[in-house]
């Protein structure tokens, strides 16, 4: 019944095309999405046709499916952008527009060119997620040991609540970096294998898309022709365009589901030993002020750190990371003090 699946996914784009040009109304982007909508419509005649001539009767009239119609009532609520992750996995194309990472770059104009301005960004978008990992890892630890030390003064119990809580925060992290990042590459796979479908059966329509969506930018009617034309000679390279300008999809963002997984969990498991370690070898007191005093000097570094990506002065980042982990540790020490009075 591949046919019929075709018909009634390309249907279901043309619905979806609808409802966002009907929210876009009034603005350019109104009529790509409803010329978007009118070529979806053409490719699902072709799919009607061949399901008539494989013997497979097609509905007289396309009734959206659940799914659709949920999506297409929280576009009308929330808006077109939060929701492009979700239009692009049902064959919404274009979603690109609303990615900002598009805004202020120039398009490509040959294949060559496809992807140049993505490559060497993996290093640092890797140091950010070390970065990040490092700071969940050392907040929630510490804030837990704090909890626990203000409801007992057993160091026993401090530390092996504080392992507990790096293990356990650790194989959490990694289990939701590998379900996120297989999930968008699922995403990405299964569009992929749409678009080399489509390239197959109906190539120009595929490059009309493309051309609309260069169009809707700003380009010139022939221009975006050209251009689309160009990009769409080699199917092979044609596909990252396609993943990249139909549907946001960036190709290079995509890593690997069990590293992402590994590099989650190494680093929030060195963030969390950071207040644990102290614990290992002072006992007593004399344990949890050594592990307030490195919590504080780890905050400040990660702070610092995280200047480099937003800008801030590396004092002001410092300082702001330390008095809100200083926060989060104060409130559950508070916490676990209150708890540990009730209790005892």
């Amino acid at each position: 019944m591949h046919e019929l699946e075709g018909w009634s996914e390309e249907k279901r784009s043309a619905y979806l095309y609808r409802v966002v040009a009907e929210h876009e109304a009034g603005t350019a982007r109104q009529a790509l999405f409803s010329e978007l909508a009118r070529e979806a419509e053409k490719q699902a005649v072709i799919w009607e046709r061949r399901a008539h001539a494989a013997g497979h009767p097609v509905p007289e009239r396309y009734t959206p499916d659940l799914r659709a119609r949920l999506v297409a009532r929280l576009v009308g609520r929330f808006g077109v952008r939060p929701l492009r992750g979700v239009l692009a996995a049902l064959k919404v194309r274009g979603m690109s527009l609303y990615t900002s990472a598009t805004h202020g770059h120039a398009l490509p104009h040959a294949v060559d060119e496809i992807g140049r301005r993505h490559r060497g960004v993996g290093s640092g978008g890797n140091l950010r997620a070390a970065v990040f990992g490092v700071n969940d890892g050392l907040i929630s630890n510490a804030s837990l040991i704090l909890g626990i030390a203000g409801a007992t003064a057993d160091s026993q119990i401090i530390l092996l609540s504080g392992i507990a809580g790096l293990i356990a925060g650790a194989f959490s992290m990694a289990a939701g970096e590998y379900v996120s990042v297989r999930s968008q590459r699922e995403m990405y796979e299964y569009q992929i294998a749409l678009e080399r479908e489509e390239l197959e059966h109906y190539p120009e329509a595929e490059a009309e898309e493309l051309a609309l969506i260069y169009e809707a930018r700003g380009h010139s009617r022939e221009e975006a022709v050209s251009m689309a034309k160009n990009l769409t000679a080699d199917p092979e390279k044609a596909l990252a365009t396609l993943a990249r300008e139909e549907l946001g999809l960036n190709p290079g963002d995509l890593g690997s589901p069990w590293g992402a997984a590994l590099f989650s969990f190494l680093s929030f498991a060195a963030g969390a030993a950071v207040p644990l370690v102290p614990f290992v070898f002072v006992a007593g007191p004399g344990g949890l002020a050594a592990a307030i005093a490195a919590t504080a000097v780890a905050l400040l570094a990660v702070g610092t750190t995280l200047s480099l990506f937003t800008g801030q002065s590396a004092l002001y980042s410092g300082v702001r990371m330390l008095a809100l982990g200083a926060a989060a540790g104060g409130f559950t020490y508070l916490i676990g003090r209150l708890l540990g009075v009730t209790l005892g």
